[in-house]
C-alpha cells in the first residue's frame, strides 16, 4: 500500500483539505492518506470550520480528521510527504535523518509547476475566497498526484 502524508503549519486548513481531496480520488484499499502539521497548537481538533465548509460544498466530508503534529517517525510510515509551502518544507526537512527521508518530501505544487517553488497560500486570514482558491489549487494538483500514484502501482 502506498502511503501519502499532507503537511501544513497547523493541520487545520490546507493539509486537511489536501487529505480529503486526495482521499476522494483514490482507491483507499491501495493508497492511504493522512495529514499533519509542523506546529502542535491544534492537536486533536477538527479542521477549521471554513475548510470543512468548502470541502462539504464540493462533496467531501473531512469531519473525521483530527489535527496531529508531524513527527520523525512519519518518515518511516509514509512514501510521499507533500508540504504546502517553503516554511513547511524547511521544518520537515530539518527533521530528516538521511537522504531517503529527504527524497520523500516535496512542495505539493511541484507537480503542476515544476521548478517554480510555488506555494499553497495559508487561507486562515484570507476569508472565504481564500479557502475556495486553496481548494481549487489542491484539487488540481491532487489530480496530478493520483495520476502519478496510479502509474507507479
Amino acid at each position: 500500500m502506498v502511503k501519502v502524508l499532507m503537511v501544513c503549519l497547523g493541520n487545520i486548513c490546507r493539509s486537511p483539505l489536501a487529505e480529503g481531496i486526495l482521499k476522494s480520488k483514490v482507491n483507499s484499499s491501495k493508497i492511504h492518506i493522512d495529514s499533519a502539521g509542523t506546529g502542535g497548537w491544534h492537536i486533536g481538533e477538527l479542521p477549521d470550520p471554513r475548510s470543512i465548509d468548502i470541502a462539504r460544498t464540493n462533496g467531501i466530508d473531512i469531519t473525521d480528521q483530527a489535527c496531529r503534529k508531524f513527527i520523525e517517525e512519519d518518515f518511516d510510515e509514509f512514501d510521499h510527504i507533500f508540504v504546502m509551502d517553503k516554511s513547511n518544507l524547511i521544518d520537515v526537512l530539518s527533521m530528516a535523518r538521511n537522504d531517503d527521508d529527504r527524497l520523500k518530501v516535496k512542495l505539493i505544487l511541484e507537480d503542476i509547476s515544476p521548478g517554480q517553488s510555488m506555494e499553497v497560500p495559508d487561507p486562515y486570514y484570507g476569508g472565504e475566497r481564500g479557502f475556495e482558491k486553496v481548494f481549487e489549487m489542491l484539487d488540481t494538483v491532487c489530480d496530478k498526484i493520483v495520476n502519478k500514484l496510479n502509474h507507479a502501482e
